[in-house]
């Protein structure tokens, strides 16, 4: 007599379901904690989009407010080598804790969880959305004011992932001014209104350096591109963020780019547009 006529399938399903309903419920719970959940994404790759998440969720927790930061990103983690965040995970009963970067910031990232930091992850989609629910439900967050969510560029399995589990969210999309970022935008606009999940606004990335030497603004790759499309597509431009290499200089080396260059028209962009967010939400 096989298992399954002895009855063990019905058992085993029985426990896959509790566990099941007991994920579902711990997500709802852990979801009804965090007041705002903000997806970032762009349609291609090279904008700046993890820079920008990084540099968001700064800000917001240097204006008091308990952030989260989320890297969904499972095949080239970034967000914990920019927040010079490293070690593995650690646990608290039947829940993992965020890596701590201060007092109003955590994060939490795949790269948590590999005692080797060079191993490649090779997942399909299932095991993606299976990683994106547990970031959620088996994470204890606590009580956030905002959840950044850092995602690979494109409209793949992981910002799909997102939209079905991370209940009311909403996108913030990254680009850059030249037309061929713009009309990946435009894709990831599409994606959104698929999904049914709202686009919160649009941030133009890399708008203009202001040279060293004469001050003089040069267009590296043309400007206000982001801001037309945004009104094109009736959404809310929150603003654009000019080209520093010290932006990236400050990633590489998991440094605050705002405490070590707070003068900065970067500095200054990245905290216009988190009182523009806040403006938005508390409205």
């Amino acid at each position: 007599m096989t298992d399954c006529q002895q009855g063990g399938c019905s058992g085993q399903n029985t426990q896959q379901n509790q566990q099941q309903e007991e994920q579902q419920k711990s997500l709802q719970e852990t979801l009804s904690r965090i007041r705002h959940k903000f997806l970032v994404m762009s349609g291609k790759g090279g904008v700046g989009k993890t820079s920008v998440s990084v540099n968001l969720a700064m800000a917001l927790a240097e204006k008091g407010y308990k952030v989260g930061i989320m890297d969904v990103d499972v095949h080239g983690p970034d967000v914990p080598r920019m927040l010079g965040l490293t070690g593995l995970l650690t646990g608290d009963g039947n829940k993992l804790l965020p890596m701590r970067y201060s007092d109003n910031l955590s994060a939490i990232s795949i790269e948590g969880l590999m005692p080797d930091k060079d191993s490649a992850v090779i997942w399909r989609g299932p095991l993606k959305h299976s990683a994106i629910t547990q970031f959620v439900a088996d994470v204890e967050w606590g009580a956030l004011d905002f959840l950044i969510v850092d995602s690979p560029p494109g409209t793949g399995d992981e910002p799909m992932s997102v939209a079905q589990t991370v209940e009311g969210s909403q996108a913030i999309i990254v680009t850059t001014p030249q037309e061929v970022a713009l009309s990946d935008v435009r894709k990831s606009i599409n994606f959104c209104n698929k999904v049914e999940m709202p686009v919160f606004g649009l941030i133009e990335n890399m708008s203009g350096y202001k040279c060293p030497h004469c001050s003089e603004i040069i267009d590296l790759f043309g400007t206000g591109g982001g801001e037309k499309t945004a009104e094109q597509f009736g959404l809310t431009f929150l603003g654009r963020i000019p080209f520093d290499p010290n932006l990236v200089k400050a990633g590489d080396s998991g440094q605050s780019y705002m405490k070590a260059y707070a003068d900065t028209p970067a500095t200054q962009a990245f905290d216009r547009i988190v009182e523009h967010m806040a403006e938005l939400v508390n409205a």
